[in-house]
């Protein structure tokens, strides 16, 4: 069996950490889109890491880790995370598989990322100019290397006429078209990448499943990032949702079983984009603070809000989601009163569906105010010993999405993580 872990925002809900939380009870994990742009930060026996590409199940030692064919992949980027996390004990060279068909990420897709974004001005998307962009560009439109094609004879051949495309379009948005400085490293970071395991991905993955593995679908960025449902164009370029678990690693949607879905007690959001329950104002900036909400990639400061729950509905509708799974409540101790938006007002009409024109002005937030709780939330010890206040928070929740919330997480640490 298959299941499916995404979140269910705007990206940045800790999915990371609960991926290694849970993935003791799964054999496999296995990141099925997105690319160095994630940022899924896990906290280990007191040391931090920050893991881009490889899936979060790399520190159990049972675990089989697959990058999936809907990832993108950047050599340079990938290398340094694996002697990082090698460094840290974890065995990489035993437990990582990459499908052949994830698409490579080139020095000139990040060239032609940065010459993108500036050629947009006040219009840009907030990119994280990792040549994610591009490199999703190159593979719709039937141009892209993949990692398979670092095997082949022809591969430098191949890689100059794709490089060659490239510094023409940076070229003419008068980017920067200075190879010399990044080639050398990317393929000596290529080499590198050869002694891991390179797999069929989408064979491999249901010959497990055939023989009963439990496997665990990693997500990254958030639903509401999705290139086809959340706030275009202000969106990433894979499908977030968990139909990009089917097509990012080859599964038919029979074998999905669960889908766990990841939210904040609030929202952040990073970058341009509509974000309507953002609060830009001292209450935003104590959340950012209390929440260390600065990208765990980037190191942006994320914009923050009250919990949008149009937009969870929406993103538990589209993803066919079973539990809930809360993160950073904790982050609300000490607010006398903690806002949710039930609905919007979108242009005098009263609305609790995500409209289409959302991007547009003319939306604002219809918010309701909840009783805070004051004392420190760690209740990992028992739910029972929860503040009634936030106990209140968690079942308003539950009644306004028809879900339970099976998982409560209040702080960064493995051991800060409650089953209900």
């Amino acid at each position: 069996m298959i299941d499916v872990l995404l979140g269910l925002q705007w990206g940045d809900e800790g999915k990371g950490k609960i991926v290694d939380f849970l993935c003791d009870k799964y054999d496999v994990v296995a990141r099925f889109q997105g690319g160095p742009n994630a940022g899924h930060s896990l906290k280990i026996n007191g040391q931090s890491f920050v893991l881009n590409t490889i899936p979060s199940g790399i520190f159990r030692e049972h675990c089989i880790n697959i990058i999936g064919n809907g990832v993108v992949v950047d050599p340079l980027k990938l290398k340094a995370e694996i002697e990082k996390v090698a460094a840290a004990g974890a065995n990489v060279f035993a437990n990582l598989y990459i499908s052949k068909k994830a698409h490579l990420i080139l020095p000139t897709h990040l060239l032609l990322d940065a010459a993108s974004e500036k050629a947009k001005g006040d219009a840009k998307i907030g990119s994280t100019l990792r040549g994610i962009t591009p490199t999703y560009q190159d593979k719709t439109g039937r141009s892209g290397l993949r990692l398979g094609d670092i095997f082949s004879p022809n591969f430098k051949t191949k890689y100059a006429e794709l490089a060659g495309k490239h510094l023409q379009m940076i070229d003419f948005l008068s980017g920067d078209t200075d190879l010399a400085k990044l080639e050398p490293a990317w393929f000596e970071a290529v080499e590198f990448l050869k002694q891991l395991k390179f797999i069929d991905s989408e064979y491999y993955v249901n010959d497990l499943l055939v023989q009963g593995k439990k496997i665990l679908a990693e997500g990254a960025q958030g639903s509401m990032l999705d290139i086809d449902f959340g706030t275009y164009p202000f969106v990433t370029s894979s499908n977030t949702t968990s139909a990009g678990a089917c097509t990012g690693l080859g599964v038919a949607p029979s074998r999905i079983r669960k889908v766990y879905g990841v939210f904040k007690a609030y929202c952040t959001r990073v970058g341009s984009g509509p974000f309507p329950t953002e609060l830009d104002n001292e209450i935003g900036e104590l959340i950012r603070k209390k929440g260390h909400e600065f990208g765990a990639t980037t190191g942006r400061p994320r914009r923050t809000g009250w919990l949008d729950l149009p937009a969870l509905r929406y993103a538990i509708m589209l993803n066919g989601v079973t539990d809930l799974m809360m993160t950073k409540a904790d982050v609300l101790c000490g607010f006398d009163t903690v806002g949710v938006c039930n609905e919007y007002n979108l242009k005098g009409s009263i609305t609790s569906q995500l409209p289409y024109d959302l991007c547009e002005d003319g939306l604002s937030p219809k918010t309701t105010d909840m009783p805070g709780w004051d004392e420190t939330l760690y209740i990992a010890n028992g739910y029972d010993n929860a503040p009634d206040t936030f106990k209140s928070y968690v079942k308003y929740i539950e009644a306004e999405t028809e879900l339970p919330v099976s998982l409560i997480s209040t702080g960064p640490e493995r051991e800060k993580t409650f089953l209900r």
